[in-house]
């Protein structure tokens, strides 16, 4: 799997490099916000580790510009300040999670490994509702040949109900899969992106998508 890490303090960046180097990452290190932002158009990576504070262009517009233009690969955003309306700021943007500086190395791994089991593990492709298909790595959804515009969180909920199906799953395990239990997320979050997802795929897409009573969702379908 490839990382891209924009970071430009360099004795972090080249740090956290060598440290996924370590552990079998292919990397790409990115020391501004232009070089990034390039990077990440230009090469094909499975997660984006994203600096807040970036000369040229900062975290928050190369966050911008990629969900912008379609482009979903997590991102875990980087920030020094740990302020509350940044962090929101940049959840709101599409980033996937967080971490405040200075952090451990055992604490990114554990946010790694969540945003990884989503575009890793051997099936890459599901076939679903008769005309649906989602591709994990192009971290694309298709219904009948047309795209579907999913945010992040959308895509990755049903990547997580399609590589799950038939199991019932709680909120809190759908939580802990898409969210990564931060601290500014509830169940609630959820239940509105499974709502949004429903109306995104339409009655027939999300056919094989029921509630279990006390319990979460399900998903039945074909897959």
């Amino acid at each position: 799997m490839r990382i891209l890490i924009v970071e430009d303090d360099q004795t972090l960046g080249i740090g956290l490099r060598d440290h996924f180097v370590d552990g079998g990452w292919q990397v790409t290190l990115a020391t501004d916000g232009e070089e990034g932002l390039r990077a990440a158009f230009e090469e094909k990576v499975d997660l984006i580790l994203l600096d807040v504070m970036l000369p040229k262009i900062d975290g928050f517009e190369i966050c911008r510009s990629l969900r912008r233009e379609g482009v979903a690969t997590p991102i875990l955003m980087l920030t020094a300040k740990g302020q509350v309306d940044d962090v929101v700021h940049g959840l709101e943007l599409g980033a996937d999670d967080y971490l405040v500086k200075p952090f451990s190395l055992r604490e990114l791994d554990a946010r790694v490994k969540v945003l990884a089991r989503r575009i890793d593990g051997g099936k890459t492709r599901y076939e679903f509702a008769n005309g649906g298909v989602l591709d994990l790595r192009a971290r694309v959804v298709t219904m009948e040949g047309e795209m579907v515009a999913l945010t992040p969180k959308e895509f990755d909920l049903l990547a997580v109900f399609l590589r799950k199906a038939g199991r019932a799953l709680t909120r809190d395990q759908l939580l802990g899969e898409v969210w990564g239990h931060g601290l500014l997320v509830t169940v609630r979050s959820v239940d509105r992106c499974v709502k949004t997802l429903r109306s995104k795929l339409g009655p027939k897409g999300a056919s094989g998508l029921v509630a279990v009573r006390g319990v979460g969702y399900r998903w039945d379908g074909d897959c």
